[in-house]
């Protein structure tokens, strides 16, 4: 399995050809696995050309894991893993998926044993159909959900424990949720590193919106300042883990999205 270290970026259709022909230095890159899962034509071909360039991680938005596995999307992602020689998959600790109904979203979980336990038992599934890591990445919660029992670091924490799975931490995510439900993002931070600094083996960085009423996990702008300064905490607890800069929405031109790869590398290279 191909190593990935440093700073990477997403790699997304409006920019696929300019990470592919750049001089500009890009140590790995993530694509969204819907996106390449049983696809042929142009699909299969840019990700031919990226696996020759880039060390590649598949990062997934249905795997739903509070539902039963897809034998079939498991079935997908296990052959796009192999294919691209992925260290590592991702997805994310929620449901998308209800009764056969796709919801195209992200939704979020109360903090409860019962979450966790189906949580972590997809987990160990997807693990063991895959032979390789699983990664999962804390969400946006724009409320907290009737039924928890607990806060988010020790819910995440029963989930890893139980899995065997590893934590992509989402830095932004957390920002943005302490900006909507009114918490410390220093002091969260510290508590769950505290917590789960062991289990971190990636991080994202984005940039939020604001949509008038709350903050969003918008992936459309640059990293805040803010977002870095706890992403500077992260690596001053759990050294240079792997990381990446998403920019998925309101994509600008290629080097303005590795420009922000670089003030992300500035960072990382402090620790690495």
């Amino acid at each position: 399995m191909r190593t990935v270290r440093g700073v990477g970026v997403g790699f997304r259709r409006e920019i696929a050809e300019g990470l592919l022909t750049t001089s500009r230095p890009v140590d790995w890159v993530e694509i969204v696995s819907e996106n390449f899962i049983g696809l042929e034509g142009r699909p299969r071909e840019l990700l031919r050309r990226c696996a020759d360039r880039f060390a590649i991680v598949p990062h997934g938005v249905t795997l739903s894991p509070a539902t039963a596995p897809d034998p079939a999307y498991l079935a997908g992602l296990s052959e796009l893993a192999a294919r691209v020689d992925a260290p590592f998959v991702s997805d994310h600790v929620c449901f998308s998926r209800t009764g056969g109904q796709e919801w195209l979203d992200l939704l979020p979980l109360p903090f409860c044993a019962a979450a966790a336990r189906r949580v972590a038992a997809s987990a160990r599934t997807t693990q063991e159909v895959l032979g390789r890591p699983l990664l999962l990445e804390n969400i946006t919660t724009y409320a907290v959900m009737p039924g928890s029992e607990w806060d988010e670091t020790t819910f995440l924490r029963k989930i890893l424990e139980e899995s065997g799975a590893g934590l992509l931490l989402d830095v932004t995510n957390l920002y943005v949720n302490s900006v909507n439900l009114a918490f410390d993002p220093h002091a969260r931070m510290e508590e769950l590193l505290t917590a789960l600094g062991p289990c971190v083996r990636q991080v994202h960085l984005s940039g939020p919106t604001h949509d008038g009423q709350r903050l969003v996990d918008s992936h459309a702008s640059a990293v805040p300042a803010v977002v870095l300064e706890l992403f500077e905490r992260v690596l001053r607890a759990c050294g240079p883990v792997p990381t990446l800069v998403e920019w998925d929405a309101r994509i600008p031109a290629v080097d303005t999205v590795l420009d922000e790869v670089d003030r992300a590398r500035r960072v990382w290279e402090r620790f690495a």
